[in-house]
């Protein structure tokens, strides 16, 4: 397996990867352009070359990053990657001196909590009525970045 940068030749991929995981944000071709782009960071996991099985997008915001939506086909999970992933992120929040992760995930999502709980976030908060379909509360989860796995 191996990450790197998200690129336009990888949208339609993780378009497949979002409808096949309905408790994410579910954006549109044009927001992963954006992503593609360089607006925001991303990253995608390959079990071998050109085969995407996981993304993580993420931004800047002031001193912190922010992880915008990330998932691994359901067939991939429990492998490393969304770790691998992960770990891609926090060395670029290193980058830029980051001091927090943080994200927003759905209270129903037991299997993210669980992940997110193993590397050292924390609930922060909640948003109510956060998500839509279907319409959900939203957990504040964040991590001191120094905590955090690199």
């Amino acid at each position: 397996m191996l990450t790197r940068l998200l690129d336009r030749r990888d949208i339609d991929t993780v378009l497949q990867i979002q409808a096949a995981c309905p408790e994410i944000a579910q954006w549109t071709v044009l927001d992963y352009a954006r992503v593609a782009k360089g607006e925001m960071a991303g990253w995608v996991a390959e079990a071998t070359v050109g085969a995407v099985i996981g993304f993580l997008v993420a931004r800047r915001i002031a001193s912190d990053l922010e992880i915008l939506n990330f998932a691994v086909h359901p067939e991939a999970r429990r492998k490393g990657i969304g770790g691998a992933l992960l770990r891609e992120s926090l060395r670029w929040a290193k980058s830029f001196d980051a001091q927090r992760a943080f994200l927003e995930v759905r209270v129903s999502n037991l299997a993210a909590l669980r992940f997110y709980e193993l590397n050292n976030f924390q609930v922060t908060g909640r948003r109510p009525r956060y998500y839509n379909e279907p319409i959900e509360d939203a957990l504040v989860l964040a991590a001191p970045l120094y905590n955090l796995s690199p």
